[in-house]
C-alpha cells in the first residue's frame, strides 16, 4: 500500500539558494507518514490515546533535484518492514505532475520507529500492544530487502 500526500512548499521553508532549506524533508515525512497512518485506518492520535508513542530512532534523505516555492510536492510513503519491535517507512518526494511510476523522484528518505510505553518510554512489541495496526502492517508491507537491515 502506497499513500501520496501533497504538500505545498512555502516561501519560510527555503533557503538563501531558493530552494527547500534540507531539514524541511523530514518535516514532510512526518506529515506523509501522518497521513499514511490516517489511510490505513489507525490514526497516530488513537496510537497515542492507547498510552504509547511512536519516536523516530533512524532517518536518512538522499538528495535530487530540489523543490522551490510555489511548487507542490507529492510524499508518496510506504512501510518497508514492520516487525514487532520496530516499523521502517520509505518516502519518495515528487513534484506534483511528475509520473510516480516512472520518473525519478527529487528525494528519497526513511524513518524507523519503535512503539514506547508513554508514561515510561520504554519500548513495547507492537505485535502484543497494538495488534489491529501490527496485523495491518502485515498486510500491506512491501519490503524491498533495505529496511530490514536495520
Amino acid at each position: 500500500m502506497r499513500v501520496c500526500t501533497p504538500i505545498t512548499i512555502r516561501y519560510g521553508e527555503t533557503d538563501m539558494m531558493g530552494v527547500v532549506y534540507h531539514a524541511n524533508y523530514l518535516l514532510y515525512f512526518e506529515d506523509a507518514r501522518t497521513a499514511f497512518l490516517e489511510a490505513v485506518g489507525y490514526p497516530y492520535e488513537r496510537i497515542e490515546q492507547a498510552g504509547f508513542m511512536s519516536p523516530v530512532t533512524h532517518m536518512e534523505c538522499d538528495y535530487g533535484e530540489p523543490l522551490r516555492y510555489g511548487d507542490t510536492a507529492v510524499v508518496r510513503t510506504r512501510v518497508v518492514s514492520a516487525r514487532p519491535t520496530k516499523t521502517v517507512y520509505a518516502y519518495e518526494v515528487f513534484r506534483e505532475g511528475q509520473d510516480l511510476d516512472h520518473d525519478k523522484p527529487l528525494a528519497t528518505g526513511r524513518s524507523t520507529h519503535c512503539l514506547v510505553d508513554a508514561a515510561t518510554f520504554k519500548p513495547v512489541s507492537m505485535k502484543k500492544t497494538v495488534p489491529e495496526l501490527y496485523e495491518r502492517y502485515q498486510e500491506i508491507v512491501e519490503p524491498d530487502g533495505e529496511g530490514d537491515v536495520r
